[in-house]
């Protein structure tokens, strides 16, 4: 969607127009849910922050100062909301010493391939973890990026060939053969 296109859209929602604020929605969810799952590391909680950051965006829809530039200003609720629930979390999943020494590590085969990236990703700085989620995941542009993230399409660029890097590697400690392709 072309920053006007968004930002009519944005304008209209602000004016309380629910069909715009509908069609924002449809447009920057999955954005929203791919920056969560970038900070939680959890879908199920990344579905949660995402839908939160949804409700607090509805609700300071005014304070959108930069119509053109929603996304950014919605990913930066999305950011700092998934970053609140990492706290709150933290204060609610402290094991026991009991649980830590119960608990053996997964043998590499029993993880699929999703939980593998997952735990791959968190080897990623929480920047490159957003910029390969909406660049892999979601499709997005550089330039799209670049607008929503306040950095240089260059920048996303130069995050994704790291962040590929990265996972490349950890994903071949795990199974060489695999990413090798043989």
């Amino acid at each position: 969607m072309a920053p006007d296109e968004t930002a009519s859209l944005v304008v209209r929602a602000q004016r309380g127009d629910a069909d715009a604020f509908t069609a924002l929605a449809r447009r920057f969810l999955r954005a929203a849910y791919a920056v969560a799952l970038a900070v939680v590391g959890r879908p199920a909680d990344a579905e949660d922050v995402a839908q939160d950051a949804f409700v607090v965006a509805i609700e300071r829809m005014e304070t959108c100062r930069e119509p053109a530039r929603f996304g950014g200003w919605l990913l930066q609720i999305v950011r700092n909301r998934a970053l609140n629930f990492l706290d709150a979390r933290r204060l609610r999943d402290v094991p026991s010493n009991e649980a830590r020494e119960d608990r053996a590590a997964p043998a590499t085969e029993e993880v699929g391939l999703r939980e593998r990236l997952i735990a791959a990703l968190t080897a990623l700085s929480p920047i490159r973890r957003e910029v390969v989620l909406l660049h892999d995941l979601e499709g997005w542009t550089h330039q799209e990026i670049g607008l929503a993230l306040g950095i240089s399409e260059l920048m996303s660029r130069q995050h994704l060939f790291n962040a590929r890097g990265v996972l490349r590697g950890r994903l071949a400690e795990e199974n060489p053969a695999e990413v090798n392709h043989g």
